[in-house]
């Protein structure tokens, strides 16, 4: 008879003391590290957030009924991760990957951490190609990059979700991967939310990574890093992505309450000191890879809301110093019956006009400083200032312009549309026009995008076909 093999097995097993608000406190694990799943008999998990002297804090993954002071939980040498694929297309899953759309769950092809560290300055490379919205206003005025991380702000039902999801719905088609974060909403928003994007055929080309107010806070929290790990995957396999995170100001804010129940020291606002720490690792993974990475790129439109229009206060500042731009849409301008309200005088990109289109760019090279121009004039003649010809043909070309800009919700626009209406403007052919006869000018111009030239076709072509399409003389 051989002799048993006979090994010692050692094992650290925690023991639950607290539990309350999505928070377990345990003691008994004096080696485990931040950032490890423990997990218990009943099937309940949790994430170790923060470390104490005596006692491990944890954030609740999955809580049953059976999860109360006295239970025991086991490390299991794993951290979080995400289950990422192609099949995660037309998704709609939780920031742990399970689905939420009643299907099966999805196959995953690796498993990727939910933070990591951002790539390294020798592994990017600068952002040089355009990533089109089909919002007129962006595509000409403030050109997004892919790779870029520009900031959709201002206050509450002033189109920044609308904005976000109409720059998802015109990537059909256009090579480019999307995934679409919510954080806190309501059920019906977002059902809402998802009807929209199935009812545009948006929802191919999009994973959604949803987190309910209802839910736990610790997935709130995550569902952001949920959201980028996915699209990071996509990224390092070549691929372009665009995600959108709705809203960042509502994951700060969950961010602040698991602080304060793990009793953490408040700072400014009763937010942890690193709450810059927070956003900056998140953002900074988006990025334009290098070839030797394999040319991906991951472009963000964070979303954070204002109250009052106030973008100094402490959460949107943090947010427009780590991204390379800011998109503001203002109240007043929504008040004022202009759609889509973006304020063109506060907004910026920073780094997207390096990657416009060299022939959109050379067209709108002066359309940015006629239209703020024209704001100022238009802000004068209110008190009855007298003009004279010049500036009247001014504010006249002003108007046409505020017109142009113009754009309803769920209507994106084709980049060779745009470039279309910029050969007229420019040439002087929608001059004198306004109302229905723009309508159509517009609407022939609409028809030209499906037969257009390429957009780095000598201007001449460009010209020769704008001229045939408004049915003009040689």
């Amino acid at each position: 008879m051989g002799a048993a093999n006979i090994g010692l097995v050692v094992e650290e097993v925690g023991t639950v003391i607290g539990v309350a608000d999505g928070i377990a406190w345990l003691q008994g694990l004096p080696s485990v590290p931040v950032g490890e799943v423990l997990r218990s008999g009943d099937g309940s998990r949790a994430w170790v957030f923060q470390l104490d002297e005596r006692l491990a804090g944890c954030i609740l993954l999955d809580q049953s009924e059976q999860l109360v002071a006295g239970l025991r939980m086991r490390r299991s040498g794993q951290r979080l991760a995400l289950g990422c694929s192609d099949a995660l297309l037309g998704r709609v899953i939780d920031p742990l990957g399970r689905p939420l759309d009643g299907k099966p769950a999805p196959r995953a092809d690796e498993q990727r951490p939910l933070e990591t560290r951002s790539p390294a300055i020798v592994e990017r490379d600068p952002v040089t190609r355009p990533l089109y919205t089909g919002n007129t206003v962006i595509d000409t005025l403030l050109p997004i990059g892919r790779g870029q991380r520009e900031l959709l702000i201002g206050d509450e039902g002033t189109g920044k979700s609308a904005l976000a999801l109409d720059a998802l719905i015109h990537q059909r088609g256009q090579g480019v991967r999307c995934v679409l974060v919510l954080i806190g909403q309501r059920r019906a928003e977002v059902a809402e939310t998802l009807a929209l994007l199935s009812e545009q055929g948006a929802l191919e080309h999009t994973t959604v990574v949803a987190a309910e107010a209802g839910s736990l806070p610790g997935l709130q929290y995550l569902a952001p890093f949920a959201g980028c790990a996915l699209a990071e995957s996509w990224m390092h396999a070549g691929h372009d992505t665009l995600i959108v995170y709705d809203d960042l100001g509502k994951h700060a804010q969950a961010y602040r309450e698991l602080s304060l129940l793990l009793r953490r020291p408040p700072g400014r606002e009763a937010y942890p000191g690193d709450i810059f720490y927070l956003h900056s690792r998140l953002l900074e993974r988006s990025t334009q890879l290098s070839a030797a990475q394999g040319g991906g790129s991951m472009t963000a439109l964070p979303i954070v809301p204002t109250q009052l229009g106030e973008v100094a206060s402490y959460i949107p500042t943090n947010l427009i110093s780590i991204t390379d731009g800011q998109v503001y849409l203002s109240s007043k301008l929504v008040a004022s019956g202009m759609f889509p309200a973006i304020d063109v005088g506060t907004s910026v990109s920073r780094i997207g006009g390096k990657a416009q289109d060299r022939a959109v760019a050379h067209e709108c090279k002066r359309l940015r400083l006629d239209y703020l121009q024209f704001l100022e004039l238009e802000l004068f003649t209110r008190f009855g200032t007298r003009l004279d010809d010049a500036m009247r043909a001014r504010l006249a070309r002003g108007q046409l312009l505020q017109a142009l800009l113009r754009q309803g919700r769920l209507a994106p626009r084709a980049i060779a549309y745009q470039m279309g209406w910029l050969v007229a403007l420019n040439e002087g052919w929608l001059d004198g026009l306004a109302g229905e006869a723009l309508d159509a000018a517009l609407a022939r111009l609409a028809a030209l995008a499906g037969q257009a030239p390429p957009l780095d076709a000598p201007r001449e072509r460009w010209v020769a076909a704008v001229r045939d399409a408004l049915g003009r003389a040689p």
